[in-house]
């Protein structure tokens, strides 16, 4: 009889080990997955955490600095000096009003800053968050997230009728919003059921475009159609609200996360029970689109949808009452909504301070836009699949900050913006860019590209071409006489802007979770050969002309005060005159645009 060998032996046994070990661990992480799936961290309440001890304690300006700095220190790196005062009011102003300061407001905060740079930060501050430009700034970002536009998802030609009448009344209500500082919680209820709040204010309806304005198609009476919109409804409500992926439970149960098809139907019969109407902005009757806005009621009986078996409407399953989420109801059989349609009581249940998710999905939102990166990555997306928060106890705690400050806006703004952590420049060193290079630490200040709608903004005001008025109907963006601030601009799902597309603006036809940032040839050509950058350009240089008569020195340090905010240095003086000198009667229309395509405006450090 012949025995394996000693060789043969191991091997055989180390592979059976590598074989079970596996399993088992296969074994219990489907066990781990079975047991603890409803206990994922986004699912349970957040809770406030204190502040832990850090080595350096003078460094926390703000609760959630050292719950930074804690790990900063942990890694053995230390937070970035604070960035110039310069820096630090572009940044400033732009994260909150989307615009550049002035030549006469950097040179203001630099003064004051020497004296006494928290007081003079704080002033600024809440100057900023006072300026009705505040609202006109943070609209967007919640237009991209409501799927905004003023079509529906098909128009034949220029039919005017198949624009949603008065559209941009529904952008001013967010505008007006923000600026008034509305409490996030009121904020969503409106959006959801205004007109069945017991403090009904007509000004309020037309927020009900959030559902009202979604995609519609053709063929009303199909069942497939009117299943793509109810599910376009759940989801813009899901995702946007509650960071969720409701939507993946219309044809089976979800996947990975505990939403049953009977959840989605259960929401998605909410927006089956209503309809689309245009409402008179004046008078009882309003046959004329030019007076209406187009909002949503309650059908007169509400309906129950059956379950779409694999997402067939013709094969249809059991009937499901219209409920909220089961893992976000307090026990394991959500009550049936009663009221109408159950607009409200979804409302209500989004808003409550007992829901685990929604204080902490529009706190994410906001710090990846002040920050430059998310603390959930997946903003749209906390369930099982999403990415872990970088810094659990920081979102945490500032949710529950956030809902005791009465959910305001302005106080999460200003709460994040005082920070050490916002202040800190965004100088890269060898160690740091080896070591955390994606800056999960929040160890520097990211360096991030404006927006669209910012650099855009920003190119009219060095212009001196930019109206800063408030509201008012839309325009075309790439019309060459449009002045107004981009979030005017007209959107449209079947035929977006050019110039918007170019740069990277969300698809409006679904939910958009945030903005993704490209580099193309295109870009930067629409940059040196588009007709409203050669205008602009124009409009720029005899600027510079009329406020600095005196020579061509003083254009250039006036040319890099109004976009820069600070003076040009010896070297790039002599380039530029050099390039004046020679560069023919065209010089300085040319010049003018160099600057205005640079990436010195295009970037926030």
């Amino acid at each position: 009889m012949r025995f394996p060998s000693t060789t043969t032996r191991t091997f055989t046994g180390n592979l059976l080990r590598f074989i079970l070990g596996n399993l088992l661990a296969l074994s219990g992480l489907l066990m781990a997955k079975e047991k603890t799936v409803e206990d994922h961290w986004a699912f349970i309440l957040p809770q406030s955490h204190e502040a832990p001890a850090v080595r350096d304690a003078q460094w926390p300006s703000r609760p959630h600095d050292a719950f930074i700095l804690k790990k900063i220190e942990k890694d053995g790196l230390a937070p970035n000096p604070p960035a110039d005062p310069r820096t630090l009011l572009r940044r400033l102003s732009f994260d909150l009003n989307g615009l550049p300061p002035t030549p006469e407001e950097v040179a203001a905060f630099e003064k004051a800053f020497r004296e006494d740079p928290d007081a003079s930060l704080k002033e600024f501050t809440d100057s900023l968050l006072a300026s009705p430009q505040f609202g006109a700034r943070w609209a967007r970002t919640w237009l991209d997230l409501a799927r905004y536009a003023e079509d529906q998802a098909h128009i034949v030609g220029d039919n005017s009728k198949l624009f949603y009448p008065n559209a941009w009344l529904y952008r001013d209500w967010v505008i007006g919003a923000f600026n008034r500082d509305l409490p996030y919680d009121q904020f969503v209820k409106l959006q959801l059921a205004a007109d069945l709040l017991e403090e009904n204010h007509d000004q309020d309806l037309v927020a009900l475009g959030f559902i009202g304005l979604g995609p519609k198609y053709y063929r009303r009476n199909d069942p497939l159609v009117m299943a793509d919109e109810w599910e376009d409804r759940v989801d813009t409500v899901s995702r946007g609200l509650l960071g969720l992926t409701v939507g993946c439970a219309r044809c089976h149960d979800h996947k990975f996360d505990p939403i049953s098809t009977e959840d989605y139907y259960g929401l998605a019969g909410v927006f089956a029970s209503i309809e689309m109407f245009n409402r008179p902005l004046e008078g009882k009757n309003a046959k004329k689109p030019a007076i209406a806005m187009h909002i949503v009621r309650d059908r007169p009986k509400p309906t129950n949808l059956k379950v779409h078996l694999r997402g067939d409407p013709n094969d249809l399953g059991s009937e499901v009452p219209r409920r909220f989420l089961t893992i976000l109801s307090k026990n394991a059989n959500p009550p049936n909504f009663q009221k109408g349609s159950g607009r409200l009581e979804l409302a209500e249940a989004i808003a409550s301070p007992d829901n685990a998710l929604t204080a902490r999905v529009f706190v994410n939102r906001i710090w990846g836009e002040l920050f430059g990166t998310l603390l959930v990555t997946t903003a749209s997306n906390f369930g099982t699949l999403g990415t872990p928060p970088s810094h659990p106890e920081l979102l945490d705690d500032l949710a529950v900050r956030f809902m005791e400050s009465g959910w305001s806006v302005k106080w999460l703004m200003r709460e994040l913006v005082l920070s050490s952590t916002y202040r800190q420049s965004s100088d890269l060193s060898g160690e740091k860019l080896e070591r955390d290079p994606d800056n999960i630490l929040y160890s520097r200040a990211n360096r991030r590209r404006l927006d669209v709608e910012m650099w855009r903004d920003a190119i009219y005001a060095a212009a001196g071409t930019l109206d800063l008025k408030i509201g008012g109907p839309s325009f075309k963006a790439s019309a060459p006489d449009a002045n107004r601030r981009a979030v005017y601009a007209r959107i449209s799902r079947l035929k977006l802007d050019p110039m918007l597309a170019l740069f990277d603006f969300p698809d409006p036809n679904l939910h958009s979770p945030g903005r993704y940032k490209s580099t193309t040839p295109l870009q930067k050509l629409f940059a040196i050969n588009n007709p409203l950058m050669v205008a602009q350009a124009g409009k720029f240089s005899a600027r510079l002309h009329r406020e600095a008569p005196t020579g061509d020195r003083a254009r250039i340090q006036r040319a890099y005060t109004l976009l820069y905010g600070r003076k040009a240095s010896a070297e790039e003086q002599t380039l530029a005159l050099g390039f004046l000198t020679t560069g023919g009667e065209d010089a300085w229309q040319n010049y003018a645009q160099v600057l205005l395509a640079s990436n010195e405006l295009l970037y926030l450090d």
